[in-house]
């Protein structure tokens, strides 16, 4: 029997935008009951505080429209889904920049930044998850690679992220970690730009021309 705990083969392993993928299988990656299954991964998109200015119709609906699930031909869409022997199993945010109206007004991303806000030649990683039973087997990496390759694909000039620092034998919420964790994005070619909290860092890749 395969360890619960067991790496995730990458060979296994299938990663397609979200419109390629289904309202089914994007549901069976967030669930319903966990903080991802009641964000949507609408964290970044609705302005104001979200349990209050938003519901959770609402938010599912944003994340239907966003990712354009089931329209293969669709000229844009939020993220990309894992898929582990064909079963949906992850999930990652990825769009430019300005698509995250509560990122551009949060003050911790750009705490020693002076930048252009409307940029959106800059890309930004802001949300894994992991669907329940396939946690902790390393899923964020191919995740966090891929996201690089289909920004860059896609014409950004550089692909941000704001991830969390973790310690050894400290445990930390899935909730916490939704953003990544630094080790994530080293691994993915990503370095330090600033380190505005204790605990966070922005991270960025450039791409050349």
């Amino acid at each position: 029997m395969t360890s619960a705990r067991t790496p995730v083969p990458l060979e296994r392993l299938r990663i397609v935008p979200a419109n390629e993928s289904s309202q089914e299988d994007l549901t069976a990656v967030f669930g319903t009951a966990d903080y991802s299954g009641r964000c949507r991964c609408q964290r970044f998109k609705v302005i104001g505080w979200m349990p209050r200015d938003s519901t959770q119709e609402q938010r599912t609906g944003m994340l239907w429209e966003q990712t354009g699930c089931g329209e293969p031909d669709a000229e844009s869409t939020s993220g990309l889904v894992a898929y582990l022997d064909g079963e949906p199993v992850g999930w990652v945010a990825v769009e430019p920049r300005t698509a995250y109206p509560k990122l551009r007004t949060s003050r911790v991303p750009w705490k020693g930044r002076t930048e252009d806000k409307d940029d959106d030649g800059v890309w930004a990683v802001t949300c894994f998850v992991v669907r329940k039973g396939y946690r902790g087997r390393g899923l964020t990496y191919p995740l966090a690679r891929a996201a690089v390759d289909f920004a860059r694909d896609r014409g950004a000039r550089a692909l941000e992220a704001y991830a969390m620092t973790t310690q050894p034998g400290k445990e930390i919420t899935w909730g916490e970690l939704h953003v990544g964790a630094v080790q994530v994005f080293e691994e993915a070619g990503f370095s330090a730009v600033t380190r505005p909290t204790v605990r966070r860092v922005v991270m960025r890749v450039e791409f050349d021309g």
